[in-house]
């Protein structure tokens, strides 16, 4: 199967949402959507049957460009997330209107080709343009379509702009001198270069500024909170559930093995820095009046987690980051959902003007309660599988490590069934909460069923990643 034919898919759904009009632009963009998602099933299942899955063809002469494309384990995993997540969160946006719809749905499948392009590229210069592209879209998305105060919304949205481009400047400086000494920014051809300390150190950190802002890892998380508040909803899952994952697995997949030996050196730094991400996300969680603030410094808290593991260099870590990659994406797309939900009704996102659904609606009481189970990884859940594998691998490096980390779960234990208690307990509400829709309903039992099935069974994703990640770790320790 021809690798390119998701990326043709999503970038031609894009044009056909926005041609088809406003009535009938969420339905085609859901059409095109699980189209990318049937082709990323096929293409797995053509991976599982030995296939090389990969295209390259010449694209620029001079410079020495490619228009590379390869589909291994771990970018399978990440495309099937976004193949995945896609469609669930656009089905999740038909209880909401907007205005200039068709452009809204045009936008969210651009985003989509460009995430699935950074996943799938395995050329340096194609990666790159496809990394920013992904920023515009959302950047739109945000400003057009966000709520809150409107200058406030774009001070947030533009300063969230210009840093994620300022950072991947120096990601873009990195390429070009690594295409000087290596003639080609072919990703094999990159593993293949013999630098310096010195060079891996400077190429090592001109990526990390460009990661560690995207995800974000702390200092330079400032832009996120304010941002996933003022995002529209579905804007918030795009940037939590799937464009924060284009830093973490780009770190395993560009960062680490071209830079190994700085990756090495300065270890525990990184690894540090992953972990005060879970501290300072915690505790800022525990403050927060605004349930999708609350949210979004929980996720800060996750995947600097996440970020830690990856910079252990230990299979057990790249293999739980992945993990938890996936699990992350899934659960906090539902807790948004769920947030989204209960503005729908409220119209208030205010922790305290809540409480009393629990009387008015138990079935959504219940997959509210589930998903957050999930979110402080209750056994048995996916979150669960891949918190431990990480906290192990953070523990074979440092035992310190693995107990700032475990943070994650007893603070993140506090503050979510906290936040539970306030949202969904107490007295009955004077506002009528309406029981969930259909739609709504069903958007939230596909997310808990995937969280529960892959808690019990992990086995076929670790099965598809490992051989990867035990390739670059290959490549990482022949170093």
């Amino acid at each position: 199967m021809n690798v390119t034919l998701i990326l043709i898919l999503l970038l031609v759904g894009s044009f056909a949402t926005y041609l088809a009009g406003d009535k009938l632009a969420s339905k085609v963009a859901l059409f095109f959507s699980v189209l990318a998602l049937g082709s990323s099933i096929v293409l797995l299942n053509h991976f599982n049957a030995g296939e090389n899955i990969s295209f390259i063809s010449q694209w620029i002469t001079q410079p020495n460009i490619s228009f590379a494309l390869k589909a291994d384990g771990l970018s399978l995993a990440m495309l099937l997330l976004t193949t995945v997540l896609t469609p669930l969160i656009i089905f999740s946006s038909f209880g909401n209107e907007y205005k200039n719809s068709k452009s809204f749905y045009a936008l969210i499948l651009f985003m989509a080709f460009a995430m699935v392009g950074t996943f799938l590229a395995a050329d340096g210069l194609l990666y790159y343009i496809f990394w920013e592209l992904a920023l515009i879209p959302i950047y739109f998305i945000a400003l057009l379509w966000g709520n809150g105060d409107a200058e406030d919304r774009k001070k947030a949205v533009v300063k969230f702009f210009i840093y994620t481009l300022a950072g991947s400047l120096f990601m873009l400086v990195g390429f070009v001198y690594l295409y000087q000494k290596a003639g080609s920014l072919l990703l094999d051809d990159l593993y293949k270069l013999q630098l310096s300390d010195a060079e891996q150190l400077w190429i090592f950190l001109g990526f990390f500024l460009a990661y560690a802002i995207k995800i974000p890892i702390i200092p330079f998380h400032t832009w996120q909170a304010k941002v996933y508040q003022k995002a529209p909803t579905v804007g918030t899952m795009l940037l939590s559930g799937i464009m924060l994952k284009m830093g973490l697995y780009s770190i395993i997949r560009w960062q680490l093995p071209i830079a190994p030996l700085a990756a090495k050196q300065y270890l525990f730094i990184f690894v540090g820095l992953g972990i005060a991400g879970v501290v300072y996300g915690s505790i800022v969680a525990l403050r927060q009046k605004d349930l999708k603030k609350l949210l979004a410094y929980s996720s800060l808290a996750h995947v600097g987690l996440i970020a830690a593991a990856t910079y252990t260099l230990t299979l057990d870590g790249l293999r739980g980051a992945v993990l938890q990659m996936i699990a992350h994406g899934f659960v906090v797309v539902g807790l948004f959902f769920a947030a989204e939900i209960i503005f729908r009704r409220y119209e208030t996102r205010i922790i305290a003007e809540m409480g009393g659904i629990r009387t008015q609606s138990p079935k959504f009481t219940s997959m509210f309660m589930i998903l957050v189970l999930a979110s402080v990884a209750l056994p048995s859940t996916f979150n669960f599988i891949g918190e431990f594998t990480v906290l192990y691998s953070l523990f074979q490096i440092n035992i310190w490590f693995a107990i700032l980390g475990g943070t994650t779960i007893i603070l993140g234990a506090y503050y979510m069934l906290k936040m539970f208690q306030h949202v969904m307990l107490g007295e009955t509400n004077k506002k009528v909460f309406a029981d969930v829709t259909i739609s709504e309903a069903l958007s939230m039992i596909i997310i808990i069923v995937v969280l529960f099935f892959f808690g019990m069974y992990p086995k076929p994703i670790t099965d598809l990643i490992t051989p990867s990640l035990e390739n670059i770790l290959t490549i990482i320790n022949r170093n």
